[in-house]
């Protein structure tokens, strides 16, 4: 990773949050790009206060504009782009009956569109001096069917075929696309669903609530979907392109 350049979204937290730390350790220099700006300057601060090198950029995920200016801040300041992951993202769970047209959209919006214009727009500011490597946050919920999911579940199985499809058009130009698959993961995602309530008042705080669910039931860790990053984005797998690598103890398998 050291000398290379890279931008995570959703750099506020969870997946984001950990991969911009693991990238940042290996040596690359990370911009965070996230709609909550404090937290993402927070998060880039103390990278730098451990010695690496990474900033912090307000970006609406699903604004082509702002995707246009985060890539030309990035290229002014840098130079170059060599990594992009896209991982920011909602979660959604509701009935296929009781799930509106805006919701439906609303899910689309932040989990495809964003993977959409962050995958072409990496393509285009790799291609000009050729190699790179986006790495796209998909899902296991993409993988398997189970209820209440066809929103979300529906938002990250494209994401799995638009990356093939990238990453046959990238080979061209050496830019490798690929995508990974999590499990359910221990990140603040999980407060929107309804029984996230009840587990943080059972255990008395956010960090509390989610080691409990690494402990107790079986989550993975948003630094484990990190090291799988790293490990797409280094050139110890410049073979590997057009995959979805399934990170969830065989959740999907079963």
């Amino acid at each position: 990773m050291v000398g290379k350049v890279a931008l995570v979204t959703g750099g506020a937290s969870g997946i984001g949050k950990a991969t911009a730390q693991r990238l940042c350790a290996e040596g690359a220099q990370t911009a965070l790009a996230d709609l909550n700006e404090p937290e993402a300057e927070g998060v880039a601060k103390a990278i730098c206060e451990a010695g690496g090198r990474a900033f912090a950029l307000r970006m609406d995920v699903t604004s082509e504009n702002d995707w246009d200016a985060t890539i030309s801040q990035i290229l002014t300041r840098c130079g170059r782009l060599d990594i992009c992951v896209n991982s920011a993202g909602i979660k959604f769970t509701q009935s296929f009956a009781e799930t509106s047209l805006s919701e439906w959209r609303r899910v689309m919006a932040t989990n495809l569109d964003s993977v959409f214009l962050g995958t072409r727009c990496a393509i285009k500011a790799m291609q000009s001096r050729g190699g790179g490597c986006i790495i796209n946050i998909a899902s296991a919920a993409g993988l398997k069917v189970v209820p209440g999911n066809a929103a979300y579940g529906t938002s990250k199985a494209a994401i799995r075929f638009l990356s093939r499809v990238a990453a046959t058009e990238g080979a061209a130009h050496q830019i490798r696309v690929n995508s990974i698959s999590p499990g359910a993961i221990a990140t603040p995602m999980w407060v929107s669903t309804d029984w996230w309530p009840k587990h943080i008042a059972e255990k008395e705080g956010l960090d509390a609530a989610l080691n409990a669910l690494v402990t107790e039931r079986g989550f993975g860790k948003p630094e484990e979907i990190a090291s799988a990053v790293v490990f797409l984005a280094s050139d110890e797998s410049r073979l590997i392109t057009g995959v979805d690598l399934p990170v969830d103890a065989g959740f999907a398998s079963t």
